[in-house]
């Protein structure tokens, strides 16, 4: 399952929710593009438009990959990677707080929602602003600033299997063209996603878990 995430990183995420761009709306369907097929990666099974280009993954960390097309007015396509570590790749704190780290602070808005698929609970991260882009090989740590981008960082629990990472990456008109279809490929609904760390029971036993969890570290 995934960790809770702590109270002071809810705290920072709360501020920026009201500030971060509307909701997703729903895709039109275009007969020409081609129904949707399943694709096993590993424990989960995605199913994506025939437009995602599936390539091989770039690092032995990677359980999959696509291209995804620019849209109009889009110079770049995005990228959908999929990442497992075996059960570990640490916690949900943890990696908001990387995938944070990984666009600039001026002008970046973001929001964590919680929600319930087929293939298991999921918490995704929404970022927009300017990503610091890899570019080059990953030992290097080389970055180039991509202006107008967005991420969807997903962490979905697989029951008995451990978490799995998908983060889809790009310029946001791309991302956005997509961002319904991201959620669908694993089973998931965006209009059944809430907040996290709304005011709920749910929420607000998580909130004090977490913080009994800050207080043995």
């Amino acid at each position: 399952m995934t960790r809770r995430l702590p109270i002071v990183l809810l705290a920072v995420l709360g501020l920026a929710v009201s500030s971060l761009v509307a909701a997703d709306k729903p895709e039109k369907k275009d007969a020409k593009k081609g129904a949707a097929k399943p694709i096993k990666l590993r424990d989960i099974t995605l199913t994506v438009p025939p437009t995602w280009e599936q390539q091989k993954p770039s690092s032995r960390l990677r359980a999959g990959q696509f291209k995804l097309p620019a849209v109009k007015g889009d110079k770049e396509a995005a990228e959908l990677a999929i990442f497992f570590f075996g059960g570990t790749g640490g916690g949900a704190d943890a990696n908001i707080r990387r995938w944070i780290g990984q666009f600039q602070a001026e002008g970046r808005k973001m929001k964590v929602l919680r929600g319930e698929s087929a293939q298991g609970s999921y918490l995704l991260l929404d970022l927009t602003g300017t990503y610091n882009k890899p570019v080059g090989p990953p030992v290097q740590g080389r970055t180039k600033p991509m202006k107008g981008a967005r991420m969807l960082a997903v962490i979905l629990a697989v029951k008995g299997k451990g978490n799995y990472f998908l983060k889809l990456t790009g310029p946001m008109k791309t991302v956005t063209a997509s961002a319904t279809t991201l959620r669908q490929s694993f089973g998931a609904d965006p209009k059944k996603e809430k907040p996290y760390g709304a005011d709920s029971k749910k929420d607000k036993k998580d909130k004090k878990d977490g913080a009994k969890k800050g207080e043995k570290k």
